[in-house]
């Protein structure tokens, strides 16, 4: 009588070890894709950084050369003038941060680790 009695208790023991392992599954999964997306939008987040500096160096030499030619200024000067200009722009950019990127990384992090769409 003793084994019949038992016997949905060992059931249920299997059932629950099978349940906790389809949960660590699960949660590995989206562990997985959460890095791999990450990962993703970082590195091409670096790429379209390191294009936007080549462009902005380009841009800012050719602007040092225009800027001498036309109000013919030395090239130092010049060069101090555009550098004045990208420090100004980088100091908007540094004041406003928090709204520009932090706000949008949270909101990234929080869709890729605890569900939703990736489309939205």
């Amino acid at each position: 009588m003793r084994p019949d009695f038992s016997a949905p208790a060992e059931d249920l023991a299997g059932k629950g070890k099978e349940y906790l392992d389809a949960k660590v599954d699960d949660v590995k999964l989206r562990l997985v894709k959460g890095l791999s997306i990450s990962v993703s939008k970082l590195l091409g987040l670096v790429l379209f950084l390191g294009i936007v500096s080549a462009f902005l160096l380009v841009l800012s030499f050719g602007l040092i050369l225009l800027l001498a030619e036309w109000c013919g200024l030395s090239y130092g000067v010049s060069a101090i003038i555009v550098a004045g200009v990208l420090l100004i722009a980088s100091a908007v950019v540094f004041i406003f941060r928090e709204k520009m990127f932090q706000s949008g990384m949270v909101r990234l992090f929080v869709r890729l680790f605890f569900g939703g769409d990736d489309d939205e």
